[in-house]
């Protein structure tokens, strides 16, 4: 009983963190390949093969950073994505952490992360990194609250900010198709807070790297893990917010939860492919012109469906 409810949630928890990031590393190459943007080597030990070698190399160092904070970001961003996996249910009873404001919990991380990603850049005392740590403190709370509304849209038909209970009020009919909306704009959100593709503005290449340009070796590792482990954790809230969670004829419940990530994540690294990446300004338009006012939209059309 023990084993059942809390030793193997953590358990999938930490697999999914290392298994998740090797997977997102992996799906990636496969795309740039699909796309003709591959670079030379296997697909599936590259992302083995770099991990080795940024092991092996030296971290650098910048003139007095702070060198606490600058070592510990990457790792409280990591942190972040397995509190975030963490409020993901497999099944009604297999979760780690099946708190009854579960969603509150989920909204917090998004908030911390702003925090370590703007900790990461400003404690590296360099400039380029700097700048992309304001970069992203500019968009951060837009991320926020896009975020908040399509997440409060999918708790009122639940009647509950517990993802285990959003999952369940899903039996009839996913929240996908309740709210058309919600779904893509969380999926921008997704892309936004891990600065993925389109909207890489923190770490971009126009900055050289942005907050990650001047760290390396081992701090670099776990960085670049942290980030595909944040795009898992997303894709997991987005299942259970919007795809039915564990629900499916046949197939146990863990295995849909993992079929219906693995879709989450196809779509997101696709976009990151397809889509070429903003100017910061134009992000800003996009975020607090059009899509915050769309997710309001969204919460407006979940509370009129709610009441009906």
């Amino acid at each position: 009983m023990i084993v059942e409810e809390l030793v193997l949630p953590v358990l999938m928890v930490f697999f999914m963190l290392i298994v998740g990031a090797y997977t997102v590393a992996v799906l990636d190459r496969l795309i740039a390949g699909a796309l003709g943007t591959s670079q030379a080597g296997s697909v599936w030990l590259a992302p083995v093969a770099r991990g080795a070698w940024l092991m092996t190399q030296h971290a650098n160092a910048t003139e007095a950073p702070d060198r606490r904070a600058w070592r510990l970001a990457p790792a409280l961003y990591l942190s972040l994505a397995a509190i975030g996996l963490a409020v993901v249910p497999w099944s009604g009873s297999l979760v780690a952490t099946d708190l009854a404001t579960s969603v509150v919990l989920w909204g917090s991380v998004e908030a911390l992360a702003t925090v370590v990603i703007f900790l990461h850049g400003w404690s590296a005392n360099a400039l380029f990194a700097l700048i992309g740590g304001y970069r992203y403190v500019a968009l951060g709370l837009s991320y926020i609250l896009i975020s908040m509304f399509v997440l409060i849209g999918v708790a009122l038909p639940a009647e509950s900010l517990q993802f285990t209970q959003v999952v369940a009020s899903q039996g009839e009919l996913w929240n996908l198709i309740r709210q058309p909306l919600g779904l893509p704009l969380f999926l921008i959100v997704g892309l936004g807070m891990t600065f993925w593709g389109p909207l890489n503005l923190a770490d971009s290449t126009d900055l050289a790297g942005g907050t990650a340009a001047e760290i390396s070796g081992p701090p670099r590792l776990v960085w670049d893990v942290a980030r595909a482990a944040m795009l898992v954790a997303f894709s997991g809230v987005a299942t259970s917010a919007f795809l039915g969670g564990w629900l499916g004829p046949w197939l146990p419940g863990p295995l849909w939860v993992v079929i219906k990530m693995l879709a989450v994540l196809l779509v997101l690294l696709l976009l990151g492919r397809l889509l070429p990446r903003l100017a910061p300004e134009r992000c800003v338009t996009l975020m607090w012109v059009v899509l915050l006012p769309l997710s309001f939209i969204d919460l407006v059309w979940a509370g009129v469906g709610a009441l009906l």
